[in-house]
């Protein structure tokens, strides 16, 4: 699984955001507390002096330390013990005052042995969804809110099928795609014209595999093959970055492929990225106006070739349903 540098950094300062704030509540408490009940303060302050003490019995020369030790520890259950019922006496639970970890799987430090802990995940999604928001519809884009209404139901000449029939196979597709993502995503190209659900589909499969931890970039044709070539011509760290984005992250959704001016540049970068995306078995999304013929005409044999071999073709076609809404 891969994580966006920049996204994982800001997922950081929330997380550790957060666990100030569950910091100031406990302190919070803790004033309350110790204002009510000033022996549970005294309490506290003789339990935080537990610690020298068993240190420095520890280190004392020409004695066995180990009487002085156990004499502590009992010492400090009692104290323990006394803490606990003045709590429940004063009408508090007797862990009130417990700093004890939000996440009990990496005692909130965000990672495990295995590497990034869930909870950590949970703040990595949620920005990363607000960083696709900013792009794609997200507040609207759920599959469980897709109309079929939309589309007409009766069989279109040279398709042997209906808009709507179309629509319910490919969005049977999309669904499975992003809901099995952690089992290999595979690629798609969602090919037709404007206003078919393209765009309104990606948006569900990135909700879908954002929240499920996975890295996703959505950026347009025009946008990323003009960073593919600033990183190029005219190479700088930030730019770097954005493109190391593309090339790693787990889904990339190539959006309004064809609206690009087509050059030379252009031709080898999509081929570069499309085939290293596939040797690294990193998944793509591509949509895009024209048809597979014409994006091999457009882009190249090579290009069409590794689009017909591994890409799930779904081609969109009908009314456009935004007059329709």
């Amino acid at each position: 699984m891969s994580y966006d540098g920049k996204l994982m950094r800001r997922a950081m300062v929330r997380f550790e955001e957060a666990k100030q704030r569950r910091a100031d509540a406990l302190h919070a408490r803790e004033r309350a507390v110790y204002a009510a009940v000033p022996r549970i303060a005294e309490i506290d302050a003789t339990l935080r002096e537990t610690m020298s003490k068993l240190i420095s019995s520890a280190l004392r020369r020409g004695t066995d330390p180990r009487p002085a030790i156990e004499a502590l520890k009992e010492e400090n259950l009692a104290l323990q013990r006394e803490r606990a019922e003045l709590l429940v006496a004063h009408g508090y639970p007797a862990d009130y005052l417990e700093d004890k970890p939000n996440c009990p799987l990496c005692g909130d430090t965000g990672y495990t042995r295995s590497g990034v802990c869930a909870c950590l995940k949970q703040y990595y999604a949620r920005e990363q969804l607000a960083e696709l928001s900013r792009l794609l519809p997200l507040g609207e884009a759920r599959f469980d809110t897709f109309r079929f209404d939309l589309y007409d139901s009766a069989e279109w000449e040279g398709y042997g099928i209906s808009p709507r029939a179309n629509m319910e196979r490919n969005f049977d597709v999309c669904r499975d795609f992003a809901c099995q993502f952690s089992r290999g995503g595979g690629d798609l190209l969602l090919s037709g014209g404007t206003g078919l659900g393209k765009t309104f589909l990606s948006a569900c499969i990135a909700r879908v595999v954002s929240e499920s931890g996975f890295s996703v970039v959505y950026d347009t044709a025009i946008s990323i093959f003009a960073k593919l070539e600033n990183d190029k011509f005219r190479p700088d760290e930030e730019t770097a970055a954005e493109v190391r984005r593309c090339e790693s992250c787990d889904l990339l959704i190539l959006d309004d492929l064809g609206t690009e001016m087509t050059t030379s540049f252009v031709q080898s970068a999509l081929y570069q990225l499309v085939n290293g995306r596939m040797i690294a078995g990193r998944s793509t999304i591509i949509s895009t106006n024209l048809a597979p013929e014409e994006l091999g005409q457009r882009y190249g044999a090579a290009i069409l070739s590794r689009i017909e071999g591994g890409y799930e073709i779904l081609p969109f076609f009908g009314e456009d349903i935004r007059r329709k809404r």
